[in-house]
């Protein structure tokens, strides 16, 4: 259909099928993304109008304010309500329909996407009131922009100037482009169904009943939700890639091999890109950077990492682990260093190591409900009882060792372009074995995203 209609049709099609896509999942809470799109619409324009510097300042706080209560209303308030009452629900969504679905908003259900969103029209008009762009003069082109459905619910975080070019573009189906977006969609449904799926069941068990299971099998399950989340974050990502490139658009890599990353600031350059360039470029510089006094650098750090944990939802778990980061880079900027481009391999494979085993630690934070259930959690990893054993397929054996493989053969590349490369008859056994994966070796138990929830 997308490519029957003629160009200057397209985006009504795209609107339309992201709208629908969002509001299958809850209707009501289209008019989230519907109230952001006009307001920052609207914004932008009277920035590129208005010339004092008041009146901008004004405009902007509107935008920022009204989306950043956005996040604290249905995203935040929960930490500081108390206990979920059904009874009450019950009566207010009789009696006030519109007052029952906030409460039910705040209470149950997060609307997918919405940090992904929100921070997506933010930094759009952030960029028009500095001068990066000029604003979009279409406001239905613009809500394509803001709900376009590949990466709607959970990224990557587009910049304007990136996505809205490619959107008004005149694209012609293409076999080199087809080619490529069915390998980035093959290798996502593997990461996602495979691995991460396979995983989820052995993580739940172990986080739900650690006590159960001897000493190594905690620590497996534990080790395990590092490769869950990674597989399943970035099998969304490729597969919202290969969707969007089926269309002749490009989005942005959010994952380079993070686990293969040397030190910490090497990784938060390889996992969730377009998050961590975001806090960089409208947070983080803005404040400095690192052209101001030790202090303050320290501070500007911190609160960065910490905001950047915040932002994944409303529980002090999700601070907590952002701190983490932040101290273990101010550790690794000031006490034991990184392995520079002269460093052995001795060194570099030592650093991989310490980096991936405290990236995996802290995903306990991340994992866990509760501050007192992660301290529980990790009181268990070094006492021993139970005597259950993780039962590990022998199919999941196989599964992990050919994703271990690829991600040191994908390393600074991406599977689409490394299969272009490979000769015929083994790019086709390769495809072959995915898609016998996918089919036979799936996971059974739904396991939604993880990061729908954010």
């Amino acid at each position: 259909m997308y490519y029957l209609l003629p160009v200057r049709y397209r985006w009504v099609l795209l609107l339309a099928a992201s709208y629908t896509f969002y509001a299958w999942w809850k209707v009501e809470y289209l008019l989230l993304i519907v109230f952001s799109t006009v307001l920052d619409f609207a914004v932008a324009q009277q920035l590129f109008k208005e010339v004092r510097r008041s009146a901008r300042l004004f405009w902007l706080s509107i935008s920022l304010a009204s989306n950043l209560g956005l996040l604290v209303v249905f995203k935040y308030l929960l930490l500081f309500l108390p206990d979920k009452d059904p009874m009450m629900l019950t009566i207010y969504s009789v009696d006030y329909p519109i007052l029952g679905t906030l409460i039910y908003g705040v209470y149950f259900a997060i609307p997918v996407g919405i940090s992904f969103y929100t921070f997506q029209t933010m930094s759009y008009t952030l960029d028009v009131y500095h001068g990066r762009t000029t604003p979009e003069s279409h406001l239905g082109k613009f809500a394509v922009f803001v709900s376009f459905f590949p990466q709607l619910v959970a990224g990557p975080i587009e910049r304007f100037s990136h996505l809205q070019p490619q959107l008004r573009g005149h694209f012609t189906p293409n076999y080199r482009r087809m080619s490529r977006a069915f390998k980035l969609i093959l290798w996502g449904f593997f990461l996602k169904i495979c691995i991460a799926d396979n995983l989820g069941p052995i993580v739940d068990q172990v986080y739900g009943n650690p006590l159960d299971y001897n000493l190594v099998s905690r620590w497996l399950g534990t080790l395990a939700f590092g490769f869950q989340i990674y597989a399943d974050f970035a099998g969304y990502t490729l597969i919202a890639q290969g969707a969007a490139l089926l269309l002749g658009i490009e989005l942005m890599d959010n994952f380079r091999t993070p686990y293969l990353s040397i030190s910490i600031s090497e990784f938060w350059k390889r996992w969730h890109i377009s998050l961590s360039t975001w806090f960089r470029d409208y947070l983080y510089l803005p404040l400095g950077g690192n052209r101001v006094s030790a202090g303050r650098w320290i501070f500007n750090i911190l609160l960065v990492f910490c905001l950047s944990g915040f932002w994944h939802g409303a529980n002090w778990t999700f601070l907590i682990w952002g701190a983490i980061h932040g101290l273990l880079y101010l550790l690794e900027r000031f006490v034991w260093g990184k392995p520079g481009e002269e460093s052995s391999w001795f060194r570099k494979i030592f650093a991989g190591l310490r980096t991936f085993v405290m990236v995996n630690i802290a995903w306990v934070f991340f994992r866990g409900d509760s501050v007192n259930s992660v301290l529980n959690h990790f009181e268990t990893l070094f006492s021993a009882s139970g005597s259950n054993i993780i039962e590990i397929p022998w199919s999941l054996i196989v599964i992990i060792t050919c994703f271990l493989i690829s991600e040191v053969l994908l390393y600074n590349g991406r599977i689409d372009n490394k299969l272009e490369h490979i000769p015929l008859v083994t790019r086709w056994m390769i495809y072959a074995f995915l898609l016998y994966a996918i089919t036979a070796w799936g996971g059974i138990a739904n396991h939604p995203f993880i990061y729908f929830q954010f």
